[in-house]
């Protein structure tokens, strides 16, 4: 059975995109079959990132124009992304029936897949809560700044209080040090334990470098280069630890756990 891990935030411009494609090439390179969901309906961005230009959109299988498994665009070394596509309006924000339909329709190409890395808009959206409660784990991105705290401890709260979510791995980008990313966690960590019942674990830090500036503008993703080099070191590190993570046990509607109690 494939798994699924939501890649949230709070706020944009905290990379959340970049951590998304990174952690599906450092996945793909360690033998998995990964899928990239980009569900930032109409604003999608993970492509970018990746120098890769879907033809086909979420939408299409939405509406029945085609079958989920055509609208795969191949991406570095093999990963797939299912875009929720760029500048497209009427899809900014799904009703229940067509998040729903969205979450069922990954049913249909599980086998193709070990790991499925979600994108889920920044913000606690209908469409942000209801996709991180489907899938297996949840990896909230921030950067050490007041307002980043105060949107991510939101969003979870978001999470917590509507989808009884429980367990969360914070990662900190652009970080100039580890030290300065575990005391952001800690102070972080500090805050959400005394107003929420929630679990948080320290993922790691992704520094912030001039490769990693490159790598963005270029749209070759740092994690398709030499694996020494230390953001790819901090890549891997964060992979290992999301999948060590506890799983999502909330009931309702989950990537491919049709069959599990509580759901509808």
């Amino acid at each position: 059975m494939a798994t699924s891990i939501a890649i949230c935030s709070g706020k944009g411009g905290v990379g959340k995109s970049n951590i998304t494609v990174n952690l599906a090439m450092v996945y793909q390179s360690m033998g998995k079959k990964v899928a990239i969901f980009d569900a930032d309906f109409g604003m999608a961005n993970s492509h970018i990132l990746m120098g890769i230009n879907p033809q086909h959109y979420i939408s299409e299988a939405l509406s029945g124009e085609k079958p989920i498994s055509e609208i795969a665009c191949p991406g570095p070394r093999g990963v797939n992304v299912y875009s929720g596509g760029s500048g497209l309006l009427e899809v900014l924000n799904l009703d229940k029936t067509k998040r729903f339909q969205t979450i069922r329709l990954m049913d249909e190409i599980e086998d193709q897949m070990d790991i499925l890395l979600v994108d889920v808009p920044a913000g606690a959206s209908d469409n942000s809560v209801s996709f991180v409660s489907a899938a297996d784990r949840a990896v909230v991105v921030l950067v050490g700044e007041p307002t980043s705290f105060l949107d991510a401890y939101s969003f979870i709260k978001a999470c917590h209080l509507e989808m009884k979510i429980t367990d969360f791995t914070i990662v900190v980008n652009m970080a100039n040090n580890a030290a300065e990313a575990k005391k952001h966690f800690d102070r972080f960590n500090a805050i959400a334990m005394q107003f929420l019942d929630v679990r948080l674990r320290f993922g790691g830090q992704i520094p912030m470098s001039q490769r990693m500036r490159k790598a963005v503008i270029n749209r070759v993703p740092i994690t398709a280069r030499k694996s020494d080099l230390p953001e790819v070191i901090a890549f891997q590190s964060l992979a290992k630890q999301v999948l060590d993570a506890p799983m999502n046990t909330t009931k309702g509607i989950r990537f491919f756990q049709q069959g599990k109690s509580g759901e509808g």
